[in-house]
């Protein structure tokens, strides 16, 4: 197999437990794959694909094998026709539509198919997974139409695409252009892959998409979660707010994990202390009330991280084979519910991580609310001032897309259609709901961009008229962000600085809570 990036970690799919952190070092280009090197591994993959022969010699009728597919599972397909029918599923489901997935999203899908068939229980060879590797190690990325999938049968549609770039059909983007997949792959030494009866069934009738998209997912929204700790620790310091609402003191006594976490991390950016120089009894709820909203986060993806590793961890084809123990049974291991609901949830606790930043946002900009920082948090003084407006816009923009945000939380996971001949009659959504998930995380990054910078803002304000004595990590974070978006005193247009603000959220950039 190609690794062209032998100076990257390396990580094994096969005989162990993958993490949602590995996909995301592969889908970043931190990582590339590779199979266990254990001979113990090649023999129990290539026993699943041997029994399989043997029992199509015996005349055995295998759903998906010798049947055709879905309702169609009741019409033979003659003994001369078995070994043409995986590539006329690839292209029966060539009807994809929408945007395509992004390079990261279309890795991580690969790395997702790949681990799952790794389990050894889906009849495949082994050359098919050497295939998938060099797909992901040499960035040969099928072109993945993001929209055609309920989400059972699997992701069918979607992962018709990247049966068909091991076939050597349609495009692929490789070297930043995008190309015709067949020439691609002859440029590498690459042959194209003959599919075997069940390899056109067992790349296409899985969760793939939708678990890969969820990996992305949940490290975003963690990020997120941190962020928006770290913002309401500024907003505190800009309105003079009361850091007694973070005191670990209240907090052990409704002891949620994530609420307690958030609450000691806002608690150690103020210091650590209770300010008595004049502080009000009760903060506005969305500062005093901000580890209950993103501690829900917190929680939530506690058990997110669960269920996505163990669909990232398992086999969720049909049918299940078992080479060794010689037994094939027919499931609905395609079904993608566990993955709708976690994303369903994820996306509802992200919005709601939106909407407090939103509301900070509202108090900052408000003399009303903010206790004494200016209008707009305008840095401009003297006789130009009248004509400045600071972040007035910004925070309309800001509350625009939490609205979207807002609106982007109907749960998609309840609304099944019946498909196929009403042979796929109740199914997950769960492609759907990864989708709506990170488009709700993405309005949810540009919302914190925006509060980030006036959050900054508000600090600055405060500390020409209030002496401040920033911990480390706050007052590091400021001077960072000083220096990537100057302060704001005379107006300027900020788009540019929002989405480069937004680009350093979703790299991650700023180290938040390492060691919590």
């Amino acid at each position: 197999m190609n690794t062209p990036h032998p100076n990257l970690t390396t990580i094994v799919s096969g005989n162990r437990k993958l993490t949602i952190e590995e996909v995301l070092a592969v889908a970043e280009g931190r990582a590339f794959v590779t199979l266990p090197s254990d001979p113990a591994f090649t023999a129990r993959i290539n026993a699943g694909s041997r029994y399989l022969e043997h029992l199509l010699a015996d005349g055995g009728t295998i759903y998906g094998v010798t049947t055709g597919y879905g309702d169609s599972c009741t019409v033979g397909v003659p003994p001369e026709l078995v070994a043409e029918l995986p590539l006329h599923l690839t292209r029966y489901h060539g009807c994809g539509l929408g945007e395509h997935l992004s390079q990261e999203a279309t890795l991580a899908v690969l790395v997702t198919r790949l681990n799952s068939l790794t389990q050894g229980y889906s009849g495949v060879r082994y050359v098919l997974l050497e295939r998938l590797v060099d797909l992901i190690n040499q960035r040969i990325l099928p072109r993945i139409p993001a929209e055609g999938s309920v989400g059972a049968s699997g992701d069918l549609t979607p992962l018709s695409y990247v049966a068909a770039t091991l076939v050597g059909e349609r495009n692929v983007l490789f070297g930043g252009a995008i190309r015709p997949a067949a020439e691609v792959l002859k440029e590498r030494g690459i042959a194209p892959i003959t599919l075997a009866p069940k390899e056109g069934l067992a790349i296409m009738n899985g969760t793939a998409v939708m678990t890969g998209l969820a990996c992305l997912a949940f490290a975003r929204a963690d990020y997120l979660s941190r962020l928006a700790s770290r913002i309401t620790a500024l907003a505190s310091i800009a309105m003079r707010g009361n850091a007694g609402h973070f005191d670990p003191r209240l907090f052990a006594v409704k002891p949620h994990a994530g609420q307690i976490e958030c609450a000691d991390w806002i608690w150690n950016d103020l210091g650590g202390a209770t300010n008595d120089d004049g502080a009000r009894l009760q903060d506005r709820y969305s500062i005093r009330c901000a580890p209950h909203v993103i501690g829900v986060a917190r929680d939530a993806l506690s058990w997110v991280r669960r269920d996505v590793e163990n669909e990232l961890n398992s086999a969720n084809d049909n049918p299940i084979i078992d080479g060794e123990e010689e037994w094939v049974l027919h499931g609905g291991h395609f079904y993608g519910g566990h993955i709708a609901f976690a994303m369903d949830a994820l996306k509802t606790a992200v919005a709601n991580l939106a909407d407090l930043m939103d509301r900070q946002l509202a108090l900052l900009v408000d003399v009303r609310y903010n206790h004494g920082l200016p209008q707009n948090l305008s840095g401009s003084v003297g006789p130009r001032a009248p004509i400045n407006h600071g972040f007035k816009a910004v925070q309309i923009g800001a509350s625009a897309w939490t609205a979207e945000a807002l609106k982007l939380t109907m749960p998609a996971s309840v609304f099944s259609r019946s498909t196929e001949c009403h042979n796929q009659d109740k199914v997950s959504m769960g492609t759907i709901a990864a989708r709506d998930c990170l488009r709700v995380l993405e309005l949810t990054e540009q919302v914190a961009a925006a509060v980030v910078l006036a959050a900054v803002q508000g600090v600055t304000l405060r500390g020409r008229t209030d002496p401040l004595a920033l911990t480390a990590p706050v007052a590091g974070f400021c001077q960072d962000v000083g220096k990537r978006v100057p302060f704001l005193d005379e107006d300027r247009a900020l788009e540019n600085e929002l989405r480069a603000t937004v680009a350093a959220i979703r790299q991650r950039t700023w180290d938040l809570y390492a060691n919590a």
